[in-house]
């Protein structure tokens, strides 16, 4: 079995909805075109171009890897990256306040610096398939929630809080990647 990713340039960034139409639309295509020739002889895996987008295909043995690699590629040639298995954007912008910040989830996905949409998207994603979502800087902090909403926050001690709802979390995890502490100060933490 195999799965895919889409790399492509957009102006802003888009939403999930955006570029699920957009990868559908393009799958509807013929291949062909050379719009993104250097970002395509970079990218791991099977790649496929297409007028202006570039697919790739990888082996689902090696799909987080490769996927790591992807979105990293396309960051750094300033490319939105769409993940329609996860069904996850991966915009260039906005990111948070900490360089080299790791986002990572219970799926096994991992990604370096990830925009703030990702992350807000991502949180969405919690389930027995997905049992946890985390913002980590290394040797630094972290912050980390799973299902039923428990948090766990570490700079130093690790200490919990239970919050009542994905709004709530959302609005945490946002505080922390943007160098905010309010949550800390929100909910009642214990160890």
């Amino acid at each position: 079995m195999s799965v895919e990713l889409m790399v492509w340039d957009e102006p802003v960034p888009i939403s999930g909805d955006q570029a699920r139409a957009t990868y559908l639309a393009v799958k509807r295509t013929e291949p062909g075109g050379d719009d993104l020739p250097d970002v395509a002889k970079e990218l791991p895996g099977e790649v496929t171009l297409y007028p202006g987008h570039v697919l790739v295909t990888m082996d689902l043995d090696t799909m987080d890897e490769t996927s790591a690699q992807v979105f990293t590629i396309a960051r750094a040639h300033g490319l939105v990256c769409y993940d329609p298995q996860r069904d996850l954007v991966h915009n260039v912008a906005p990111l948070g306040v900490y360089e080299g910040m790791q986002l990572h989830t219970g799926d096994g996905l991992i990604v370096n610096d990830p925009d703030l949409g990702l992350v807000h998207d991502v949180l969405a994603t919690l389930s027995p398939q997905n049992p946890f979502a985390a913002l980590v800087n290394f040797g630094r902090h972290f912050l980390q929630v799973s299902p039923g909403y428990e948090l766990e926050y570490k700079e130093g001690a690790l200490v919990r809080a239970m919050v009542p709802e994905l709004a709530e979390v959302r609005r945490s995890f946002h505080e922390y990647a943007t160098g905010e502490r309010a949550f800390l100060n929100r909910y009642e933490w214990g160890s």
